[in-house]
Parts: structure tokens; C-alpha cells; sequence
């Protein structure tokens, strides 16, 4: 197969995440796959139910449904994987509220009605409206694997091995969209109007990091 520009640069993408994480520390997990320990639910108004079920925690039909990591979490040079699933609804679901050194950033999956991916804010733009904006359709009650990489420079994301994020974020005003995502700092995950799942949830140090 003839090695196009476009798949080059997500052929060089992929390796320069490789090569950013592959020095980097044991994988430590973040969900016992049976309850809620380590995580608080976070207190937004009009929120739905948060429970564990099937071994995933399940951000319940809500305005906004999420979780917030209760412990200490880097700044910056680590890698985070998870896998999250769309299980009611037509909104974004366990998308990820992450920091980004001094800053804050989240990384929608299926947002504006269902099938926009991408980081809000970056400067004061959405996850509908930055460059980091694609859309991709989600099936109903499909688990998919989600890994993000943030070093001091780059935003990294990956939806099942592929490239979906790929920034240098230095300069750039980074932001969250919403003041009340604020309740999910430093590391949350949250459902719009969306029975979202989450799971297998691991994070660890990079060699960036060092």
C-alpha cells in the first residue's frame, strides 16, 4: 500500500506516542471493577445515577452525570487508558476531564448530538469548532479503548489504536468549556444527557516525564 502524506503523518503520530511512552512506568489501576473506591460522584445539579454494574461504573441519564478521581493525579507526563461505551442516549459519554500542567481540558467522544470527538477548549474554541474536531460515529453499547498522552508539549489521543488527537499544546490556551466541569478536577469522567460506562480505567508516568 503507497504511504500517503496523510497516512504518513498518523504512521509518525503513532510512533512519536510509542516512543513517549514506552520508557514509562508500571501501569497502575484506577477502577476495582466493583465499586466506586477512589472516586467521589461529582455534584453537578440535575445529575443522574452513578452505580456499578457489570464490572463498569454507568454515568446515569442526567444533565450532566460524571465521576471525580479522589487522590492526587500529575500534572503532566503521564498516559491514561480506559475503555467507555455509549450505553443509552445520543450525546457525549465518560468523556475525560484531564490536566494539562497548569490547566484543565476535556476530551469529548461524541458530543453535538452524538458523533463529534475532540478537545475543549483550546483558544476559547470547542471540541465542535478547534482543529482538533472530527466526527466519527459511536454504536450503541460498543466498548471502545481510549488512551490520552499528555507531555509538556503534546495532547495525544487514541480511539482503538487510531490517531484522534494530535496537538502541540505549548502557547495555546488551554481551558474547559463549562465553569461546573471545574467539579470534575483534576481527573473526571462525565455523560450529557447520555447513560454512559466506563471502565478498565489505568494510568501511568511517562519518560517525558524524567
Amino acid at each position: 500500500m503507497p504511504i500517503t502524506r496523510r497516512r504518513f503523518t498518523t504512521l509518525a503520530a503513532c510512533f512519536a506516542g510509542v516512543a513517549a511512552g514506552q520508557d514509562g512506568g508500571a501501569w497502575i489501576p484506577m477502577f476495582d471493577g466493583t465499586s466506586l473506591k477512589g472516586w467521589q460522584v461529582t455534584p453537578f445539579d440535575g445529575r443522574g445515577p452513578v452505580d456499578v454494574k457489570d464490572g463498569a461504573i454507568r454515568l446515569g441519564n442526567g444533565r450532566t452525570t460524571g465521576i471525580t478521581w479522589s487522590g492526587d493525579f500529575p500534572k503532566s507526563g503521564y498516559e491514561i487508558r480506559y475503555e467507555a461505551a455509549r450505553l443509552e442516549g445520543k450525546d457525549f459519554f465518560a468523556s475525560i476531564v484531564f490536566p494539562v500542567k497548569e490547566a484543565y481540558c476535556s476530551w469529548i467522544s461524541g458530543g453535538w448530538d452524538g458523533t463529534v470527538v475532540g478537545l475543549s477548549n483550546l483558544e476559547g474554541n470547542d471540541a465542535s469548532e478547534n482543529d482538533t474536531s472530527t466526527t466519527r460515529e459511536f454504536e450503541q453499547g460498543r466498548w471502545y479503548a481510549f488512551r490520552l498522552l499528555v507531555t509538556d508539549s503534546r495532547i495525544q489521543g487514541w480511539i482503538d489504536d487510531t490517531v484522534t488527537i494530535d496537538i502541540e499544546h505549548t502557547g495555546r490556551k488551554v481551558e474547559l468549556r463549562f465553569d461546573d466541569m471545574d467539579l470534575c478536577k483534576p481527573l473526571g469522567f462525565a455523560s450529557y444527557r447520555t447513560t454512559g460506562g466506563v471502565r478498565n480505567i489505568a494510568w501511568r508516568r511517562t519518560a517525558s516525564d524524567k
